[in-house]
């Protein structure tokens, strides 16, 4: 039973736009939020400031009046704790949200100010006051749902002992406080829809080409590999859109390539096939010269077939990363050892021609097969007994190795495509054209190249291997 993980087969649940909107405007509410929260929690400390330095301002002066003790009407000291407070209160207006109390020593406490009606008849407060008439001080009282800071001044006088209370409304001073934080979580929200508004299309803007990857990706899996991406702008996802387009291009090129090595591959398999099957339908068992004659002419094709899968192999390798095995090699111990094998292909007269005494990075064992590739190559262009030349270089930077032979050369119809694939030479025997395009390979996974000299005064054709001294074309 197979089943189906809808995280990797269904459609995504939020999109990238959707989460990034959503990003932005949890990260905006967040930040309005704890402005919010410090503007109040700053501005609730400032109002507390102030309704204490009032209440500290009204109680600072009765207690200078009572200080000097002297009733300014009449020139001499107060009669009483009542006479003190009651000339003080018709001296001063109290502020907003706020009322100055008369407690006198016997009798209905009096105010001056807007009237505090819960106050007036809530028990509490006269128990708070009386609590505080001895020794004086500050408390808050909660009335109702509403909250009022209370300061009671004592004021004594022999045996007679008065109150002066001072009471401040402090949700009433914190009104205009809520009114503001509630017009600014008004203006928040707005905000954060507008900013939200913003960003999606912003986000929207600036995903436009992933969308448009994510449309070229989609029709590269139905099999076009046609679709570029247009390339605007000039940031990451500029970088992006031009990396995509260089990768669909060696897709499209590995892929034509694969398809013309296998058009390739099936027409010159397709020649000894034929010359098996043919030989076959028409051997006759019964003639052992038949038998004998057939046999050597199959075991030859299919040799030379193996050759030919042997080298397709060869090339198939070549476009793995691991083709080449980079290592410090003597060039000179590389020359002359491809010239020692070279020797064993052919009755040539092999001649060394030149030597580099240097040191690169290569892989010593492709380097001496492309050199044996190109012998071989001259040795089918060449009768015995022809020179054929081995030697390496350092020339302008690059050191380079090559093979020269004395035959006839290579035509000039030729030098253009002589490096492709199953291209082969007037007289090439047993060939499929694969051997200069494996020394191709070889020089490409080194970064380096192969080149084929112009055709100088004399006959001939010279093959020289071009690599960088540092490893690296």
């Amino acid at each position: 039973m197979t089943t189906t993980d809808p995280r990797v087969d269904g459609p995504p649940r939020f999109s990238v736009r959707q989460r990034l909107t959503a990003a932005v405007a949890l990260l905006t509410a967040a930040a309005l939020v704890a402005v919010g929260a410090t503007l109040f929690v700053l501005e609730s400390q400032r109002i507390d400031r102030v309704i204490d330095a009032s209440l500290g301002q009204e109680v600072g002066e009765l207690r200078r009046l009572q200080a000097e003790g002297v009733d300014p009407e009449t020139g001499r000291p107060f009669t009483s704790p009542d006479r003190l407070i009651a000339f003080f209160l018709s001296r001063n207006v109290p502020d907003t949200d706020e009322n100055l109390w008369h407690f006198p020593v016997s009798g209905t406490p009096t105010f001056v100010g807007e009237g505090q009606r819960v106050l007036r008849t809530s028990p509490r407060f006269p128990a708070l006051v009386e609590r505080l008439t001895r020794r004086g001080g500050v408390a808050d009282l909660d009335v109702d749902g509403r909250t009022f800071r209370v300061a009671v001044q004592p004021v004594q006088q022999g045996d007679q002992r008065a109150a002066f209370v001072v009471t401040h409304d402090v949700d009433g001073s914190r009104a205009q406080l809520r009114e503001l934080m509630v017009t600014y979580a008004l203006l928040s929200a707005l905000s954060v829809i507008l900013i939200s508004a913003v960003a999606s299309w912003l986000a929207g803007r600036l995903l436009s080409p992933v969308r448009r990857l994510r449309e070229t990706a989609r029709g590269i899996s139905e099999g076009d590999l046609g679709g570029r991406l247009e390339v605007t702008g000039n940031d990451d996802l500029t970088e992006l859109q031009r990396t995509f387009n260089d990768m669909l291009d060696r897709l499209e090129e590995a892929f034509a390539s694969q398809r013309r090595l296998l058009d390739d591959a099936a027409h010159e398999l397709r020649t000894p096939l034929t010359v098996l099957q043919g030989h076959l339908e028409v051997l006759d068992p019964t003639d052992p010269d038949d038998v004998r004659t057939t046999r050597t002419l199959l075991l030859d094709e299919i040799d030379r077939m193996t050759r030919l899968v042997h080298d397709l192999l060869l090339l198939a390798k070549a476009e793995r990363p691991d083709f080449v095995r980079l290592e410090r090699t003597d060039v000179e111990a590389l020359t002359l050892g491809a010239l020692e094998r070279a020797r064993g292909l052919a009755d040539r007269a092999w001649v060394l021609d030149a030597v580099a005494r240097t040191h690169v990075d290569v892989d010593p064992q492709r380097l001496t097969q492309a050199l044996l590739q190109l012998a071989d190559n001259a040795v089918r262009h060449t009768q015995p007994g022809a020179e054929i030349g081995v030697g390496s270089r350092v020339h302008d930077g690059h050191v380079e190795l090559w093979v020269r032979d004395t035959g006839v050369g290579v035509p000039s119809a030729l030098r253009g495509t002589i490096f492709e694939r199953f291209t082969q030479g007037d007289g090439e025997q047993a060939g499929f054209g694969l051997g200069l395009s494996i020394v191709a390979a070889i020089m490409e996974a080194h970064e380096g190249r192969v080149v084929l000299d112009p055709p100088g005064a004399t006959s001939g054709a010279t093959f020289r291997l071009v690599i960088a001294t540092g490893g690296l074309w």
